[in-house]
């Protein structure tokens, strides 16, 4: 893989990729591990979806009150990364972290099946829970308020964020770790790229 093989945009790099990901049949190719930290550097990761990717970043949704929300909210950097074994390949993004509008919050709450949408509001995400029955009373609860409404609204403690890269680097996997690595960085006239050593 040469500099002139990728689209000089990376925005554009990614939507390729991402295609020939879903067209080869795998199970959630925007499945992306999302690393933050708090304050004070102390890391975590855990596994999001990307639901929504163009030249402004890349969005995932979640409760806001949960360990993520927080240490954004503390320190709003984070990283990605897409990981697509079939093909050999990751995407890894870099970047700072803003809220997506509450109007874009909203239609993607909407599109969700309505378990989802009641799971949502029940769940007290990254908080300790006495036992499995106590989640599924807290969605018997919530299921009772909002009986006979299909149209379940956005929780309070739901919404959106985007990582709005500095940074994406391409990775494709290569015989006898000679792997390719290509970064695009943001400067002040749009995108610049180089090879990495694997």
């Amino acid at each position: 893989m040469e500099l002139d093989d990728l689209a000089p945009d990376p925005h554009l790099q990614f939507d390729l990729w991402l295609a020939e990901a879903a067209s080869s049949g795998m199970r959630y190719p925007e499945t992306a591990a999302l690393a933050t930290a708090t304050a004070d550097a102390v890391p975590s990761v855990r596994m999001v979806l990307v639901k929504g990717h163009d030249e402004r970043g890349f969005v995932f949704f979640t409760n806001t009150d949960s360990r993520k929300a927080h240490e954004v909210a503390a320190n709003p950097r984070a990283a990605l990364a897409l990981h697509w074994e079939s093909l050999a390949r990751q995407v890894r993004i870099e970047g700072a972290v803003a809220r997506v509008p509450d109007a874009d919050a909203l239609a993607y709450f909407g599109s969700r099946p309505r378990g989802s949408r009641i799971s949502a509001w029940a769940s007290p995400q990254s908080r300790a829970v006495a036992d499995r029955a106590e989640l599924e009373r807290l969605v018997t609860m919530i299921e009772e308020r909002f009986a006979g409404q299909e149209d379940v609204p956005l929780p309070p403690h739901w919404g959106g964020y985007r990582v709005v890269p500095t940074a994406i680097e391409f990775w494709q996997g290569r015989d006898d770790r000679l792997h390719d690595r290509i970064r695009y960085e943001r400067d002040a006239t749009g995108w610049s790229r180089r090879r990495l050593g694997p």
